[in-house]
């Protein structure tokens, strides 16, 4: 066998994990397709074998279960590396799409209602989904509609940038609500002109009431949560 062809056999043996190739068909005859994607017609797999060493490619069995089997001519190494190349994007990109959250409290102050606000759109342009959480404490617990109307206001908030994935649902002592990016970029400069206008620092929001010492700052809110592996 030529050094090209035993090194191309040595490529394939180690990469052919689910569909079988060249010597590994063991029918005696395949529906063949030839590398352009034309049918050829059912030939013995003999036959096939030597039309792919001839063309430099590889017999792929791509329809085992057909009668009689399909087989492709095509490089077999090109095509499964293209497809690791595709494997590798996707889990880099599910990778980059994190799921965040941003909590709230009920009677939240409009500066720290801007800040947080301006959170959730920095997250979504980034391409992350959002989990925006409203703590209840106390009382607040039997007005669960304040907690609702916040999380509507939120989601109006940010409906430029973002879809509602999950309506807004008590979890024990909270009520959760998560927000995903649709297509499309956020406005330039949008996130910046809402958390640097009126309620920006030295604002005259910024001294607008706010929830007490117990409200955590909105740095520490803002924190990404692990999406839920299923």
């Amino acid at each position: 066998m030529p050094a090209g062809q035993r090194g191309r056999a040595l490529e394939v043996a180690f990469i052919a994990k689910d569909l079988k190739v060249n010597d590994q068909i063991r029918v005696r005859q395949v529906r063949l397709i030839d590398a352009e994607g034309t049918q050829v017609g059912i030939v013995d797999t003999r036959d096939a074998m030597q039309r792919a060493r001839d063309a430099d490619l590889d017999l792929v069995l791509v329809g085992e279960r057909a009668q009689p089997p399909v087989a492709r001519l095509m490089d077999y190494g090109k095509y499964r590396y293209e497809l690791q190349q595709e494997a590798k994007e996707a889990r880099k990109r599910s990778r980059q799409s994190e799921l965040k959250a941003i909590k709230f409290r009920v009677k939240i102050g409009d500066h720290d209602y801007r800040t947080k606000v301006n959170h959730v759109r920095r997250f979504l342009s980034a391409g992350h989904k959002v989990k925006v959480t409203i703590m209840f404490r106390g009382r607040e617990r039997t007005h669960p509609e304040l907690g609702k109307e916040l999380l509507q206001r939120v989601a109006q908030d940010v409906s430029d940038l973002a879809a509602v994935d999950q309506p807004p649902q008590i979890a024990g002592m909270d009520m959760n609500m998560t927000v995903r990016p649709i297509a499309g970029e956020a406005p330039a400069g949008k996130d910046d002109d809402a958390g640097a206008g009126k309620g920006g620092k030295g604002g005259k929001d910024a001294k607008g009431p706010r929830s007490g010492g117990d409200e955590a700052g909105p740095q520490d809110d803002a924190t990404p949560e692990a999406a839920p592996t299923g």
